[in-house]
């Protein structure tokens, strides 16, 4: 499996995808999961704002389209625009929602190139489940 550094350089090539006219923000990400496949996704932007999909669920919708059924482990996100690039509160219950009850790393690079790791239960203390 590619080290961090390298996961991150994905979502950074992922971001130069990015279809952001309106807000100028583009994102990356790539999905890494336990079977050790990688996807990667960037946000596509529409006039029709909320109609926008997040860099990380087009990275983990890529995954499942093309049939993936492990969990996912790590999830690197990036911008040029920002210090860390946070994945949104529905991406955040995306993730959640392919971990499956694994921890999975949140890597993010900030614009002094440090990578910050977090755990999804970090970010995501109380997700949405039905039990």
């Amino acid at each position: 499996m590619k080290n961090n550094k390298e996961i991150l350089q994905l979502a950074i090539n992922a971001s130069k995808n990015a279809y952001c006219k309106y807000s100028d923000f583009p994102v990356g990400a790539c999905a890494v999961f336990e079977s050790r496949n990688e996807y990667t996704g960037c946000n596509v932007e529409n006039s029709s704002y909320g109609l926008s999909l997040c860099a990380e669920r087009n990275a983990i919708s890529s995954a499942i389209a093309a049939g993936e059924k492990s969990k996912l482990i790590k999830l690197a996100v990036y911008s040029s625009k920002t210090h860390l690039c946070f994945p949104c509160g529905a991406c955040r219950q995306w993730i959640y929602e392919f971990a499956k009850g694994y921890n999975t790393q949140i890597i993010l690079q900030g614009l002094d190139n440090e990578i910050k790791i977090f755990g999804i239960n970090e970010i995501l203390p109380y997700p949405f489940e039905i039990l």
